[in-house]
């Protein structure tokens, strides 16, 4: 099968750069398989798994949103955050999540900003699923 090359960066680093077989991506309308010639275009990303294949291995990364462009011969991912499923810090994550759930809670009496916290929640979320859902490809390859 034909690859195609992949970067995936942010503003801090290039958190993935490698020819793969196909890539599947949290779309603004849903999730967005690209394999090679696929047609060009550039749409918005939510917050979710990024998953890489490449021969018979996948890779899982998790993105905070961003931006996808398909181009005849690459794909890039310019995302706000982006990390490896291996890279996740499952600790942090949850009490990021329950942070946001706090934050939502209080919006009404307290006034914060319900759009940030939403954001937030969205941003952990989709870093525990990720992580979960690695740990379980983990223990199944065994």
């Amino acid at each position: 099968m034909p690859d195609i090359k992949l970067d995936v960066v942010t503003a801090e680093r290039m958190v993935y750069s490698d020819d793969v077989d196909m890539v599947v991506a949290p779309g603004f309308e849903g999730q967005l398989g690209i394999l090679p010639h696929h047609t060009p275009l550039m749409t918005t990303l939510l917050p979710g798994e990024l998953r890489v294949k490449k021969g018979g291995e996948e890779v899982s990364l998790v993105i905070s949103g961003g931006f996808l462009e398909v181009r005849p011969d690459k794909v890039v991912v310019l995302a706000d955050t982006a990390e490896r499923a291996d890279e996740i810090d499952v600790e942090r994550a949850e009490a990021a999540r329950k942070r946001a759930q706090e934050r939502l809670s209080q919006q009404s009496e307290l006034g914060v900003d319900g759009a940030r916290a939403e954001a937030s929640l969205r941003r952990s979320l989709a870093r525990l699923r990720v992580a979960e859902m690695a740990r379980r490809r983990r223990v199944t390859k065994r």
